[in-house]
C-alpha cells in the first residue's frame, strides 16, 4: 500500500468511526471490531493492500504495543478512585494474582497435554494470554470517577494489575526454554523476577505518582505556576515511572498503573465528589485557569485533565494496533486446534480460575461472577508479551506456533466479547437499577 492510499484509507476509517460512534454504542458491536474487520479487509484475508508478518516486525510491534499498554494502564489507575482500604480492592487483587496464576497453570497443562508444547513454551503461552487487556476492555471498565459499580471496578483493577503480574511467568517460560538464567532451584526467578520486580515496580510508581501530583498542586495553588500542559504532565509521569522501574529491573507496567492510582489518591484526599461535579460544570464553561489554581478544585481538575488526554491517546493507539492485527491475520491461523483451545480458554479455564479466585468473596453475586468469567478480554497486552518473547530468542517453530495461538485468541476475543458486551452490559445496568 502506498502512502497516498494509506492516508486516504485511514482517513476514511477515522471519519466513518467518528460519525457512527454513537450508533455503535447501541448495537452489539464495538469500535474495536470495526478496526479489526477493516484491517482484515485491507490485509491478506481481503483486498491484500497490505500484510504484516508479526515475526519479522516483532521489534516494531513490541514498541507500539508497549506504548499502548503503559498509556492504558495509567488510564486504568486514574479511573480507580476508591480508597485503598476499601474492601472492593480485594476483588481485583484476587483476580490479578490468584485467578491469573491459576489461568497460567491450566493453560500450561492444556499446552503440554493437548497442544504438545514443551513445558517452557506452554508456560509462556499461559503468561501471554492469561492477563486481561486494559486497552480493549473500555466497554466493561469504570465509566467515570463517580462510578462505584463493583463489576466495572473489579475488571478495571484486574486489567491494571495483571498486565504486570504476568511478567514473572513470561520470564519463567523463557528460563525453562533456556533463554534466561533462573538460578539454582529458580532462586533468581523467585527473588528478582517475582519479589523484587513486583514490589519495586509498585513502590516506584506509587512514589512518583504521589510526589509529582503533590508538587504540581503546590505550584498551582500556592504560586499560580505549572498551569496548563496537562498532556505533558501525563506523558512525563508515565515516562518517569516506567523508565525508573526499568532502570532498576522492576516491572514498568505495575509502576505506571501504581502511578495512576497514586495520582488519583492525591486528588481524592484533597477534594470530594461535590467538588468533582463543580469542576465538570466549570470546565464546560471554559474556566480552566481558575480551576487549575483554585485551592479546592485544582486536584480534581488536574486528575480529570490528565485522564481525558490519556483516553484520547489510548484510542489512537488502539486503532493503530488493532488495524495491524487485522492485517497480520491470515487463513493459516484459522485451524481447529486453535479454535478448540480458545473455546476451552474462554468457556472452561477462565470461569474456573475466576470462581476459584473469588472463593469466599461474599459480596460478589452469581451474576457478577459470571460476567467477570466471560469478560476476560485478550488484546494488546498479549501482543506485547508475544513479541517480547519472540525478540528474546524464541526458535522460529515455537515463535510461529505461539503467534498463531495468540493472534487467533485476540481476534476471537475482540469479536466474541465485542458482540456480547453491549447487550450484556445494558441488561446488567437495567438489573442494577431495578
Amino acid at each position: 500500500m502506498t502512502f497516498d492510499i494509506a492516508y486516504f484509507v485511514i482517513g476514511s476509517l477515522l471519519v466513518a468511526v467518528a460519525m457512527v460512534a454513537s450508533l455503535v454504542k447501541r448495537l452489539p458491536l464495538t469500535e474495536t471490531m470495526i478496526y479489526l474487520i477493516a484491517g482484515a479487509v485491507l490485509g491478506p484475508l481481503g483486498l491484500g493492500l497490505f500484510s504484516l508478518d508479526v515475526l519479522t516486525s516483532a521489534v516494531l510491534l513490541e514498541r507500539l504495543a508497549e506504548i499502548a499498554v503503559i498509556v492504558s494502564l495509567f488510564t486504568a489507575g486514574l479511573k480507580l478512585r476508591l480508597p485503598l482500604r476499601d474492601v472492593q480492592w480485594r476483588i481485583p487483587l484476587r483476580l490479578a494474582f490468584v485467578s491469573m496464576v491459576l489461568t497460567v497453570g491450566l493453560v500450561t497443562l492444556v499446552g503440554v497435554a493437548w497442544l504438545g508444547l514443551p513445558l517452557g513454551a506452554a508456560v509462556l503461552l499461559g503468561a501471554v494470554i492469561a492477563p486481561t487487556d486494559p486497552v480493549l476492555a473500555s466497554g466493561v471498565q469504570i465509566e467515570n470517577v463517580r462510578d462505584r459499580d463493583r463489576l466495572r471496578f473489579s475488571l478495571t483493577g484486574e486489567a491494571g494489575f495483571n498486565d504486570g503480574t504476568a511478567f514473572p511467568f513470561v520470564m519463567l517460560g523463557l528460563g525453562l526454554l533456556g533463554l534466561r538464567d533462573l538460578g539454582i532451584a529458580g532462586w533468581k526467578w523467585w527473588t528478582l523476577d517475582v519479589a523484587w520486580a513486583v514490589g519495586a515496580g509498585l513502590a516506584i510508581g506509587a512514589a512518583f505518582g504521589t510526589l509529582v501530583a503533590r508538587l504540581v498542586l503546590w505550584l498551582r495553588r500556592e504560586h499560580k505556576e505549572a498551569v496548563g500542559r496537562d498532556e505533558f504532565l501525563a506523558l512525563g509521569l508515565i515516562a518517569l515511572a516506567y523508565g525508573a522501574a526499568l532502570v532498576v529491573h522492576a516491572y514498568g507496567f505495575l509502576a505506571v498503573f501504581a502511578a495512576g492510582v497514586a495520582l488519583r489518591a492525591v486528588e481524592r484526599t484533597h477534594s470530594s465528589d461535590r467538588v468533582s461535579e463543580e469542576v465538570l460544570a466549570m470546565e464546560a464553561a471554559g474556566d480552566k485557569y481558575e480551576l487549575a489554581t483554585d485551592p479546592e478544585k485544582a486536584p480534581a481538575h488536574m486528575a480529570g485533565a490528565v485522564l481525558a488526554f490519556n483516553e484520547q491517546m489510548e484510542r489512537i493507539m488502539e486503532i493503530a494496533l488493532v488495524l495491524l492485527i487485522g492485517g497480520a491475520f491470515s487463513s493459516e491461523y484459522v485451524r481447529f486446534e486453535e479454535l478448540g483451545f480458545i473455546a476451552v480458554l474462554f468457556l472452561l479455564i477462565r470461569p474456573l480460575a475466576v470462581h476459584a479466585g473469588l472463593l469466599g468473596a461474599r459480596k460478589m453475586g452469581a451474576t457478577e461472577r459470571g460476567f467477570i468469567s466471560w469478560f476476560g478480554i485478550r488484546g494488546i497486552g498479549s501482543l506485547y508479551y508475544l513479541t517480547f518473547a519472540v525478540n528474546r530468542g524464541l526458535s522460529a517453530e515455537l515463535a510461529w506456533r505461539l503467534t498463531t495461538l495468540t493472534l487467533t485468541t485476540i481476534a476471537v476475543s475482540i469479536i466474541a466479547h465485542g458482540i456480547t458486551v453491549t447487550p450484556l452490559m445494558n441488561w446488567y445496568q437495567k438489573r442494577r437499577r431495578r
